[in-house]
């Protein structure tokens, strides 16, 4: 990446103050870059910012909301503006119904935050990660390759999430920007409670026995991928628990079946 002789690189991080945002933070901060750590959480920006001194830049607003978007960015001081690294982590799902008692409001809300956040924020920063030929890592999830019930839209914005990384993969070719789609199984975040409105029991209920990666886990993903040399592409990366695998297909002996 074409950052300057001993100039640090810069790294924007969406969903920064919590879970695989905020690890993924402090990692690159930790190995040398600056990062600029988007997030909705005032006060946890600012927690980060202390914590982790002038190597971190919060910038508040919500993925979903365009304007405010690209009001924050022009913000940015001309240094941190050039961004090298752009790690779409901001995301969520919502409801823990199957799709014939989901609620549209969530759906929208989940297609509005993990699709057209993710490409507002990716149109508004390709002039300048072409520039820098950078590159750009987009969160995706099992759930984009594989069924399980009550995702179906929650899946559904995480294929869209993978493919639209493959196709911009096509269309940056030649620019020298790298595009990875990481897919991460289950992971001990903030995730399950948001989505089932769960307390602290529920989440240790849903968690326990289960061994699940932690963000840390897909932070080392995330820094790995942007480390590698720039001739150096990774597509796609899967990554699971040893303790989570795919489940067998599903089969209603009462019913009708299938091939």
């Amino acid at each position: 990446m074409n950052a300057g002789p001993g100039a640090p690189r810069v790294a924007l991080v969406t969903g920064a103050t919590a879970g695989i945002g905020r690890a993924t933070a402090q990692l690159l901060v930790a190995r040398g870059w600056r990062v600029v750590g988007a997030g909705r959480r005032v006060d946890r920006l600012a927690a980060m910012e202390r914590d982790l001194g002038e190597a971190f830049h919060g910038l508040a607003f919500d993925i979903a909301d365009e304007t405010a978007m690209r009001v924050a960015l022009a913000s940015l001081p001309a240094e941190l503006a050039a961004i090298d690294l752009l790690v779409n982590n901001a995301g969520l799902g919502l409801g823990t119904q199957p799709a014939q008692d989901g609620s549209l409001a969530d759906w929208r809300v989940m297609v509005e935050t993990n699709i057209l956040g993710l490409l507002a924020i990716t149109r508004e920063l390709l002039p300048r990660l072409i520039e820098r030929r950078g590159a750009i890592v987009n969160l995706s999830s099992v759930h984009a390759t594989w069924p399980a019930p009550t995702n179906g839209v929650y899946g559904g914005t995480k294929a869209f999430v993978r493919q639209f990384t493959l196709d911009l993969r096509v269309d940056l070719h030649g620019t020298g920007v790298r595009v990875t789609s990481i897919e991460p199984g289950l992971v001990e975040t903030d995730f399950y409670r948001v989505r089932s409105g769960a307390d602290q029991a529920g989440h240790d209920a849903y968690y326990g026995g289960t061994d699940p990666l932690r963000p840390g886990d897909v932070a080392e993903a995330i820094a790995w991928v942007a480390g590698l040399p720039p001739h150096v592409n990774v597509d796609t990366l899967e990554i699971m628990p040893v303790s989570q695998s795919w489940a067998g297909y599903r089969l209603d002996r009462g019913g009708g079946g299938g091939r």
